[in-house]
């Protein structure tokens, strides 16, 4: 099985072949405790091994905000990669989606059938080269909240994890509220990853449980970045998802 390993030591310790590639991890845990930012160490490293990368970054309002993230959590620019990434944002008032730039999809995430569409638009404008194309998808879970499309959203998750052999798929999900259909699709996932936090001072910790064809350590490890650099991040998102709640429960 092929894998990628992210030469990121408290990662490489937990899953010393590497992450398998053409999998899907779901990153999950309550709300607050960085699942978006331990997702942020593999696209680091897939950017950095030559593949191609789709952000759909539901908690950040920008492009700019996940660019910052990546810097401040990694320190890596992915400016240095604009031809790699393309930016997939969330647009509740458009009905399907709109290319606003080579590198930024307008898309209103919330109707399933806009997904298919938009990630094959994505991924024809990206080189698959190895590792390949990878789909990083994160609060995913403030789409069920949709009345109309909540149901119909989460059998598109979960339809994308079973289904899927060609690409590499990372979603984040929160656990602090819609925690049954969330565990459908932690049940799902090919590599199941844990995280939470303390507070006092501001930490994340990750737990791997479970992984596909490869061997891992189910130790408990801490994620090195400063509370400082966590709170701000955190205030971004919260500042973000108290706006994109309302909209998407308009639908």
């Amino acid at each position: 099985m092929k894998t990628i390993k992210t030469g990121i030591s408290w990662v490489d310790n937990v899953i010393p072949e590497g992450l398998p590639l053409k999998s899907t991890t779901v990153i999950t845990g309550p709300g607050g405790s960085g699942k978006p930012l331990i997702g942020e160490t593999f696209v680091t490293a897939w950017l950095k091994k030559g593949g191609s990368v789709v952000f759909m970054s539901l908690q950040y309002p920008s492009k700019e905000f996940i660019t910052e993230s990546i810097k401040n959590v990694t320190g890596l620019d992915i400016n240095g990669y604009k031809e790699k990434i393309i930016f997939i944002q969330l647009d509740t008032e458009i009905s399907g989606f709109q290319e606003v730039n080579r590198h930024v999809i307008n898309a209103n995430l919330v109707k399933p059938e806009v997904w298919d569409e938009v990630l094959n638009l994505a991924s024809t404008k990206l080189p698959d080269e190895e590792p390949g194309i990878l789909i990083f998808g994160s609060a995913l879970n403030l789409l069920l909240f949709s009345p109309t499309y909540g149901d119909a959203i989460l059998e598109k998750i979960k339809s994308i994890i079973a289904s899927n052999t060609t690409k590499t798929y990372i979603f984040s999900v929160s656990t602090s509220a819609k925690a049954k259909e969330i565990s459908q699709i932690e049940e799902i996932a090919d590599n199941l990853i844990l995280s939470r936090s303390e507070k006092n001072p501001f930490q994340l910790f990750m737990k791997i449980l479970r992984m596909r064809g490869v061997p891992y350590n189910s130790a408990e490890v801490q994620v090195p970045i400063s509370p400082k650099t966590l709170s701000h991040i955190k205030e971004i998102a919260d500042h973000s998802r108290n706006r994109v709640i309302p909209a998407i429960l308009k639908i």
